[in-house]
């Protein structure tokens, strides 16, 4: 009989590396720098005062990379994140980040809504999309890969989103109930399955690169593995990543550098 998942200490990040809150630090001193020397445009895509985009335009007027920021649906925004921004400016691609309002204010679901108004208001470019995100936001760009958006919106085309590259991404948010990080997201069972873009129809177009850090859980690997197994299956163009080295939270490291291969593969990915 296999032993239970300890899903606490599989989920728990920031007991597993303890030097977390110096990473975190330390992405909002290198995005202030950022900042200071590629100002971007702030897009409003809804009310509140999270309801906006540091959008930091590239030299071409091709597809537009989004990264949707983690911290558990709980905690950040996309002031922490600018710095990543630059490693695809370096090739000319611009790069949208959005905020989002956190639980428990809002629900999961609410903020699956706030990212689709988000990805709306980044479709009057006229550009289509390739939606990245970290942790939490892994989970936010597969779900809107497999959102249909003519069913959502009438004006927006089948294909405004071509690819999802989910980087240490949350599927199935069912082992979280049970856990500490549920205290902020109030899920049960019901509303855990419903969130859950593991359960949903898989998307008919485009595709989905899922990594995870070389260091993480065992769950997190599974998580990864098993949507893109699952969507696979289902006829999606789907790939499963390692990044060599990384804890949950240098996983996303890579993005700010332009010669790294997940530059190189969103680039690919932009361009193709």
């Amino acid at each position: 009989m296999a032993a239970a998942v300890d899903y606490e200490a599989e989920y728990n990040n920031r007991a597993r590396v303890p030097e977390n809150a110096a990473i975190m630090a330390g992405w909002a001193t290198d995005a202030a720098a950022y900042r200071e020397r590629h100002a971007p445009q702030v897009i409003a895509y809804g009310p509140g005062a999270r309801h906006s985009i540091d959008f930091f335009p590239g030299s071409d007027q091709g597809p537009i990379v989004v990264f949707i920021h983690g911290g558990y649906w709980q905690a950040l925004d996309a002031s922490f994140f600018s710095h990543l921004a630059g490693g695809l400016n370096a090739h000319g691609i611009g790069v949208a980040i959005p905020s989002y309002d956190l639980c428990p204010a809002v629900t999961v679901d609410q903020i699956i809504q706030q990212m689709r108004m988000a990805t709306r208001e980044l479709a009057r470019m006229g550009r289509s999309l390739i939606i990245s995100g970290h942790s939490a936001g892994g989970h936010l760009a597969a779900c809107m890969l497999a959102t249909d958006w003519p069913a959502y919106d009438a004006s927006l085309p089948e294909n405004l989103v071509v690819a999802a590259y989910a980087i240490s991404g949350l599927f199935e948010l069912g082992p979280l109930v049970p856990t500490s990080i549920n205290g902020a997201l109030q899920l049960d069972d019901a509303t855990a399955r419903a969130a859950s873009p593991l359960f949903w129809k898989a998307p008919s177009r485009g595709s989905l690169d899922a990594v995870v850090g070389e260091n993480e859980s065992a769950e997190y690997f599974r998580q990864s593995r098993t949507i893109v197994e699952h969507w696979g299956a289902a006829g999606l163009a789907t790939r499963f990543g390692v990044v060599p080295a990384a804890n949950h939270f240098t996983a996303i490291a890579p993005l700010a550098v332009p010669g790294s291969p997940m530059t190189l593969r969103l680039k690919e990915l932009a361009k193709r």
